[in-house]
């Protein structure tokens, strides 16, 4: 969009950008944004047809947002220049405030199909939106998160109704290529009753795994420290500062930002930081990395749809972005002490786009041994981040992702050896 702002909205950096975000890289985009397009076209055909039929119905968290954009005037100039910004890129796209509202109407009460190219369908409908100027500055906007998150949540309770199961068939998510691609069969899915013995289709998503397909490492030893979910190593790194500037390029961790601003947060000044992603085939519930009490179980309201838009298209975007995220993003802390020499940590579980449910299991005073459960994500990739106290890891057991490539990093199942104490 070199006609707004320059080079970083060129069509070469945008297609970067999206090449680089989460969602294409957790696979629930594909790589060829001409299918992302062709979604859309469909997405727009289906708003004309329900508008059409008068089937069209406007949901209570989308009449929040159309409140919202109407009485205030900042957030609604800047998605009236989002939606014209975007026009640059794609000229039929959506066309103004109320048919964005239209669309996201729609979208509520939509569930993904195993056959979709496209299985994140709000982070489609701003797929252009985000990579404008003034989209990068609305998606900041508290208020609109929080609408955003309000939209979002009435699509998860959708994904948990028993409406959402008309997918779980042996055409889409129980399917032949799916109960392979997935590795269905590690998991409690009953291939033999409808719907696979499913209530929705968010318990298919954070379903659960079989025992003995996740064995703890090291269950009697407390130095062993395990994987708190399914994912790949997106950065290692030690001696993490209290303060730091997370939103320009470098990845780096601030603790502050990180934890909320919590009274623990000096305990971990000079630790380490562990962070992995999930991608749509992995396992989404989240287990403790150590043995202890937890100390204190909480969500943090953050943001959702964006980037960190220094990182403009170089090729490690993706985890800058990441890391970027830790600090802003709506995110769960779960603090456990555990026993002496690893001390606190702090279990930090992140929503990215799509992902705002994070579903916390346990409560403050809990003992939990090594690998019980902590909580878990509903529909989506997302992140974790694990926070140790200084000397605590002796060293890690996994190697640091170096190639500046979220996607390049080594797999390492929940409940594996990825440190140890000393």
């Amino acid at each position: 969009m070199t006609t707004v702002n320059g080079d970083r909205y060129s069509a070469q950096a945008v297609e970067a950008r999206y090449q680089n975000s989460f969602g294409r890289a957790a696979g629930y985009l594909p790589q060829d944004r001409d299918v992302v397009y062709a979604w859309l076209d469909e997405l727009g055909r289906r708003v004309e047809e329900q508008k059409t039929t008068r089937a069209l119905v406007r949901h209570d968290s989308v009449a929040a947002l159309a409140r919202l954009i109407d009485r205030d005037p900042v957030v609604r100039m800047y998605v009236t220049l989002m939606i014209e910004q975007a026009k640059e890129y794609r000229k039929d796209g959506v066309r103004d405030v109320p048919d964005l509202l239209d669309h996201l109407d729609v979208i509520v009460t939509w569930a993904p199909r195993y056959t979709d190219k496209v299985r994140f369908p709000m982070s489609t409908l701003f797929v252009d939106m985000m990579y404008t100027p003034a989209g990068e500055a609305v998606f900041r906007n508290r208020d609109l998160n929080r609408a955003l998150l309000g939209i979002l949540r009435e699509w998860c309770a959708y994904l948990d109704s028993p409406a959402s199961r008309e997918v779980l068939t042996d055409e889409e998510w129980l399917s032949p290529a799916a109960r392979s691609d997935l590795k269905l069969d590690d998991f409690e899915i009953d291939f033999a009753k409808p719907y696979g013995g499913l209530a929705s289709f968010n318990a298919f998503f954070h379903r659960e795994v079989r025992s003995g397909k996740r064995p703890v490492a090291g269950s009697g030893d407390p130095k062993v420290i395990v994987a708190p979910n399914d994912g790949r190593v997106v950065k290692i790194q030690r001696n993490v500062r209290r303060t730091d500037e997370f939103w320009v390029k470098g990845q780096r961790y601030s603790l502050h930002d990180m934890l909320d601003g919590s009274d623990l947060t000096d305990g971990f000044v000079g630790g380490d930081v562990y962070q992995s992603f999930l991608s749509g085939g992995d396992y989404h519930r989240w287990h403790t990395p150590v043995g202890g009490t937890v100390i204190s179980a909480r969500v943090v309201e953050g943001l959702t749809f964006t980037e960190l838009e220094s990182a403009g298209h170089d090729p490690d975007s993706g985890t800058q972005s990441q890391i970027y995220e830790a600090s802003v993003n709506a995110r769960a802390l779960i603090f456990i002490k555990g026993s002496d020499p690893v001390g606190t940590v702090c279990v930090m579980p992140i929503g990215i786009t799509e992902i705002s449910s994070l579903t916390i299991t346990v409560t403050p005073g809990q003992e939990l041994d090594k690998g019980d459960e902590l909580g878990y994500f509903s529909y989506g990739g997302s992140s974790m981040v694990l926070v140790f106290q200084p000397g605590a890891v002796a060293a890690f057991d996994v190697p640091d992702n170096t190639t500046g490539n979220m996607e390049n990093g080594q797999w390492c199942a929940v409940n594996s050896k990825i440190a140890h104490t000393g």
